[in-house]
């Protein structure tokens, strides 16, 4: 269980952050001595993580933006960011 709800704010912690490997032309999530690569969902959900956005603002978003159910969003977004979040790349409130 990822422990996160649609009412959890994500952020990354200091010295995360979401880049653009133009090298392999592909984003990377990048932390101290480590480095993610990221599928295209999880791109389109770590630009919306900004530290004040809830799971659920978040996949509010992106449902209309894909014109797609957001429920199932929201529990996708919540499972993708609890993984993160155990790999201390992703702290939630």
């Amino acid at each position: 269980m990822s422990g996160l709800t649609g009412a959890s704010v994500p952020r990354l912690p200091r010295g995360v952050r979401l880049h653009f490997d133009t090298v392999r032309q592909a984003h990377v999530l990048l932390a101290p001595e480590r480095a993610f690569n990221v599928d295209g969902n999880a791109v389109a959900v770590l630009q919306l993580v900004d530290g004040k956005r809830s799971v659920g603002a978040i996949a509010g978003d992106l449902a209309a933006k894909y014109n797609a159910d957001a429920a199932v969003i929201e529990r996708d977004v919540a499972l993708m960011l609890g993984d993160l979040v155990a790999k201390r790349v992703v702290e939630a409130a």
